[in-house]
């Protein structure tokens, strides 16, 4: 029984600890957006809120709402990453590295 108790309170902490690693990390996303009249196309990186790293829905919608602001229209979202992913993508990005 002893062991029983041991296996369950480590199984526990682990949890705890991987919950803490996790909102502690950033997270972001790199997409596809376009205007209109006339025609322009856009690469952009976006940091978001923990929530929209496990939900795809979520991710959408708060790029969407985001670059929404200046007339953007998202196309798609590439990925969504986390730090490791944010300065390989800081070239490509250019005026759109982390604007919305």
């Amino acid at each position: 029984m002893a062991m029983k108790k041991r296996y369950i309170f480590m199984l526990i902490v682990m949890t705890a600890l991987a919950a803490t690693g996790r909102a502690d990390a950033a997270c972001y996303g790199d997409y596809k957006a376009k205007q209109d009249n006339p025609l322009r196309l856009h690469y952009g990186v976006i940091e978001l809120p923990d929530a929209a790293c496990d939900d795809p829905a979520l991710a959408r919608a708060e790029i969407k709402t985001r670059i929404a602001v200046e007339n953007w229209r998202l196309l798609n979202i590439l990925s969504v990453f986390g730090e490791n992913g944010l300065e390989n993508r800081k070239e490509s990005a250019g005026q759109f590295f982390l604007r919305f």
